[in-house]
């Protein structure tokens, strides 16, 4: 089983702030656009946000990529978003569903795709949010919309349901994408792709186990005995 056009709807959007895995990630016919984020960047050790990103912008000119303000004030945020913008084409420019202290931040959402400037709303959780953030954003303008899947699942709720509503919503404006956003592993990307959702971002090691995708499981069962056993010698135990 291979990633064809028939396998799968959902684009795929790689995740991360490694420049040189970036840069690979981009070069994959499969991958069609790429994020980024904050605290992504703190773990790749990047100390300079505005020459990281026009790094990544020199290298990736042809994919749309996600680049997120940083301020908690929401003025400021509109001043972070139109400069983020400014830096290319393809640059959608990221900003969070509320503040730090839970201030809406549709203020700036509405103020920025006035402007023209695409928008990936992020950190969304219900489809609560999904509604107010499609109230405010500009139907003549691309944005995307994140809905954290994966956080969803980690305080034991089914996300599949949010998602299909946030679907519904977002089907009334058609320049805006649903993202499902922080998968935990490959079955994500094939429960994506079968609600319909229109694109998946995930970490390059999320993405690495897309080799895995119909593996013998039998083979994969043998290759797991093999690894313990090499670990085990390599290691020197002894009982």
């Amino acid at each position: 089983m291979t990633l064809t056009d028939e396998l799968l709807k959902t684009k795929l959007f790689a995740d991360g702030a490694d420049l040189t895995g970036m840069i690979e990630m981009a070069s994959k016919p499969f991958i069609a656009g790429l994020t980024t984020n904050p605290t992504l960047m703190k773990k790749a050790g990047v100390t300079n946000y505005t020459k990281f990103a026009q790094e990544v912008l020199r290298e990736i000119k042809d994919k749309p990529i996600s680049f997120e303000v940083f301020s908690d004030d929401l003025d400021e945020m509109k001043k972070q978003g139109e400069i983020i913008a400014s830096w290319g084409q393809n640059v959608f420019v990221k900003i969070p569903v509320t503040n730090t202290v839970g201030d809406s931040t549709k203020s700036v959402i509405k103020f920025l795709t006035g402007q023209g400037v695409k928008v990936n709303v992020t950190a969304l959780m219900t489809s609560n949010q999904v509604a107010d953030v499609a109230n405010v954003l500009n139907p003549q303008v691309k944005s995307y919309v994140s809905v954290f899947a994966g956080r969803i699942a980690d305080t034991g709720r089914d996300p599949l349901p949010i998602m299909q509503r946030s679907l519904e919503i977002l089907s009334k404006s058609p320049n805006s994408q649903l993202i499902w956003a922080s998968p935990r592993e490959i079955l994500n990307v094939f429960q994506a792709n079968e609600i319909g959702c229109d694109i998946i971002t995930a970490t390059n090691d999320i993405l690495s186990k897309l080799e895995l995708i119909g593996k013998n499981l039998d083979l994969y069962s043998l290759e797991t005995v093999q690894m313990f056993y090499n670990d085990a010698r390599s290691s020197g135990f002894q009982i």
